[in-house]
């Protein structure tokens, strides 16, 4: 059941990434440092001071630069790859498995993955709201990302079992999403 709930953990704070990359780090690194939850040991400096300030710059640098327009844009091309290694990163360091190939493995399938597609489908939303607004909509879609950023890293932390559940119902969505955009492209 650790386990289990150590995958849920990682791969809730993974699709946290897809919407910001530093947000969910940060909350992970306050919940270390209150111990609500506890890193595997070679992520043990996820809950210290100097990870605290570095994580808590770089996040408010991350959500000012999406208010800024062509910016967003320009930040969701360097965020894909990034929110992947984030995404892997994160899921590794709760997963509590002895064999380091198969550790490194769960957090590049489970947390890398799910982090790219939501990023992904974060991105596509965007260039939406780029193209019919002018990027008029775009805060509007910042503001959304930030709420689902906190949230879903929240609930991964407090209740990651419902996160899983989550995480489940916004990559279906996702995923519908994405093909009725691609059918309409093809009418």
């Amino acid at each position: 059941m650790e386990l289990f709930l150590s995958i849920c953990i990682g791969v809730g704070l993974s699709v946290s990434t897809g919407f910001r990359i530093f947000v969910p780090a940060l909350l992970t690194n306050v919940a270390c440092m209150n111990g609500w939850i506890t890193p595997s040991e070679s992520f043990v400096w996820l809950g210290t001071w100097p990870a605290f300030f570095t994580l808590l710059s770089a996040t408010i640098v991350e959500i000012g630069a999406y208010y800024i327009p062509f910016v967003d844009n320009l930040l969701d091309t360097v965020a894909g790859p990034l929110s992947v290694v984030a995404g892997t990163l994160l899921t590794t360091s709760f997963v509590e498995i002895d064999n380091d190939v198969l550790k490194w493995s769960l957090g590049l399938i489970l947390g890398g993955g799910t982090a790219g597609l939501v990023q992904a489908g974060t991105s596509v939303l965007r260039l939406g709201s780029t193209k019919f607004t002018g990027g008029l909509g775009n805060p509007l879609v910042s503001t959304a990302e930030n709420v689902a950023a906190f949230g879903f890293s929240s609930l991964a932390i407090f209740l990651p079992i419902i996160a899983l559940g989550a995480v489940g119902a916004l990559l279906w969505w996702l995923v519908n999403k994405v093909r009725r955009l691609r059918k309409k492209k093809v009418s």
